[in-house]
């Protein structure tokens, strides 16, 4: 029903339009007892649905989110993805919905129930950024980031100090992702009054999960609020942030793990957003790196060096001097997986935007 609604959704009236509501609301929340495969299908057709008559779909799931009562979850699911599907239609309900969701997250007891709130929280502000984002094309231009700060600050906090800690991965993991995408929405003293904690208990989920890039997603997208924010306190988080991304790197890829590439793409672009606003610390912290250690430190040094060069090239820029005599000793390792890292560097050859000038004098440079 939902492929075929999908292929002909501008050709059905209102009437059949309202008969599928009823009957995808029903068939979703008839049975307590989960049958994901049937639930889904359900709720899918309403998400369909929803993206053409989504005053309809509304007026149906909202009867079934009664504030002091937990909703079923095909409920919330239906909810979170249509604020994915129909992102400028949903936003302007989603104050609402938040209001009635907060109280009911220390309802939750259920690892399902709790699963499900957070996924609703990753999906409303995942669309509340894209909502803000194109803000100018928005049939409401006037709703504005801090209509929402105060509900998903609180919920932030309960998901970090309590959810967090929880004997279930399922449920850890589900957190993380939804506290990725909050951080940019809540109040900017809130997240700098929690950050020295944030960040060690994010980068403590890397050894307890075998799949890591919900983890590094999230941790890549609280490092981008940090820095937006202007963070105080991040700076005194670079040491153990840089070691464990490291780590990361370094780490031999899982092939049993098919988000292992995606992994590395963001652990690189964490990297990125720590040396557009450190570039000194993050290079103190890699060139060392060169000289000693593993052949495996020295190649994941290598590659993180080279991601920042081209993705902050005008923080690199100045200090290319430093970085070039670094790359003595990696060019003299005879390791067919140390060398092919930097090819430019072969020869003399130096990427475009490093192109020297003509050499100074000696005497510029004492220490050369």
């Amino acid at each position: 029903m939902r492929s075929l609604l999908g292929d002909h959704l501008p050709e059905l009236g209102k009437a059949s339009a309202a008969a599928v509501v009823a009957l995808a609301s029903q068939e979703m929340t008839k049975s307590k007892d989960p049958i994901p495969e049937w639930q889904e299908a359900a709720s899918d057709v309403l998400v369909e649905l929803g993206k053409r008559f989504l005053n309809k779909v509304m007026e149906e799931v909202l009867g079934k989110f009664q504030p002091g009562i937990v909703p079923h979850p095909g409920v919330l699911r239906t909810f979170a993805n249509l604020a994915t599907a129909n992102v400028f239609g949903m936003v302007p309900f989603l104050n609402s919905i938040l209001g009635t969701l907060l109280p009911m997250l220390g309802m939750a007891r259920a690892d399902s129930m709790k699963s499900a709130f957070c996924y609703a929280l990753q999906r409303f502000s995942e669309s509340i950024q894209e909502y803000l984002a194109g803000r100018d094309q928005a049939p409401d231009p006037t709703i504005r980031r801090d209509a929402f700060a105060h509900e998903l600050g609180a919920a932030f906090e309960l998901l970090f100090h309590s959810w967090i800690q929880h004997r279930e991965p399922k449920v850890r993991l589900a957190v993380v992702e939804a506290l990725g995408p909050m951080s940019s929405l809540i109040p900017e003293e809130k997240l700098e009054e929690q950050l020295p904690k944030i960040l060690p208990g994010i980068l403590g989920l890397y050894k307890k999960h075998p799949e890591p890039f919900p983890i590094s997603k999230s941790l890549c997208q609280i490092l981008e609020s940090s820095v937006g924010m202007g963070s105080r306190s991040l700076e005194s988080q670079l040491e153990s942030l840089l070691g464990t991304l490291l780590a990361q790197i370094c780490a031999p890829a899982d092939p049993n793990i098919p988000t292992s590439a995606k992994n590395h793409t963001e652990l690189l672009r964490c990297f990125s957003v720590l040396a557009c606003s450190f570039p000194d610390r993050v290079l103190i912290f890699l060139l060392p790196k060169f000289e000693g250690g593993s052949e495996r430190i020295r190649v994941g040094a290598l590659l993180v060096l080279r991601h920042i060069i081209n993705s902050a090239p005008s923080q690199m820029e100045i200090k290319k001097l430093s970085i070039v005599s670094s790359m003595k000793l990696p060019l003299q390792d005879g390791s067919n997986k140390v060398f092919p890292v930097f090819p430019e560097f072969r020869d003399g050859k130096f990427p475009k935007f490093w192109e020297f000038p003509k050499i100074p004098t000696p005497a510029a440079f004492p220490n050369p």
